[in-house]
């Protein structure tokens, strides 16, 4: 554990030196802001005036687009696990969900929803299919000679979900919200960008764009890269912790 600490370490530090070796070929600022300058308006940048109230504006609506994904998504698995017809139904929606950009989405959503609710539908579009997909493959995956046994005792659905089908989709189920956590914040930014909203970390990225305040932009990106690092790290250890409750009950 320690050696793959000290690893990733020399690779953040490796990084940020060709980060650095970088800036100064390129010798402006205005392209290509250097890791020290990043730094310094990162020391400074959450001392500003509506720093916290444009991190919780976006942060609350992605997070809630990617809740509302995972129990959606963990209800509508379920429900297709145990009927064909409804995994079928799902299916067109699910395949659609995956294939089309979600650039193709953020702007035809912009017809149908108001700019602060953009980024919650968007985060839930890009983490359903992901949570869906994957607590299905669990449950089919599960071994059907413990489900035949479950059957011949008639054991009730909820018991059987709680210790047959529980312990075969948790892998599955972790594995989903690690990956899916990340496409909630990348696409609800985007979204955000794309959708001008008020208020949000998504304007700060475009103003810096707009008057080539590079250094800004890096800034936000690191504060958007850690809040949502942070976020995935404390949802992962309640789900698993979850999980340990359920299993001992």
């Amino acid at each position: 554990m320690k050696n793959k600490t000290v690893q990733k370490g020399i690779a953040v530090l490796l990084a940020l030196v060709v980060w650095q070796v970088a800036a100064m070929i390129v010798g402006m600022e205005m392209l290509l802001a250097s890791p020290l300058r990043v730094a310094e308006r990162l020391a400074s940048i959450w001392l500003e005036k509506g720093f916290w109230s444009t991190v919780a504006y976006s942060a609350a609506r992605i997070v809630l687009g990617f809740l509302t994904a995972f129990v959606l998504g963990i209800a509508l698995a379920v429900a297709a696990g145990r009927s064909h017809i409804v995994e079928t139904l799902l299916w067109p929606y699910i395949i659609t969900i995956k294939s089309v950009p979600v650039a193709s989405f953020i702007i035809i959503s912009l017809i149908w929803l108001t700019s602060g609710e953009l980024a919650v539908f968007i985060s839930f579009l890009m983490v359903f299919p992901i949570i869906y997909s994957n607590t299905l493959q669990g449950i089919k995956t599960t071994d059907p000679k413990l489900i035949e046994m479950a059957n011949l005792y008639r054991v009730p659905w909820v018991r059987k979900f709680k210790y047959i089908y529980l312990a075969n989709v948790k892998p599955y189920l972790v594995s989903a919200c690690s990956i899916a956590l990340g496409m909630s914040w990348k696409s609800g930014i985007a979204a955000e960008v794309i959708g001008l909203v008020n208020g949000s970390i998504g304007e700060k990225l475009y103003e810096s764009k707009i008057y080539f305040m590079t250094a800004d932009l890096l800034a936000w990106t690191v504060i958007i890269v850690a809040v949502s690092v942070a976020f995935e790290k404390g949802f992962l250890y309640l789900l698993k912790k979850a999980f340990a409750g359920l299993e001992k009950r």
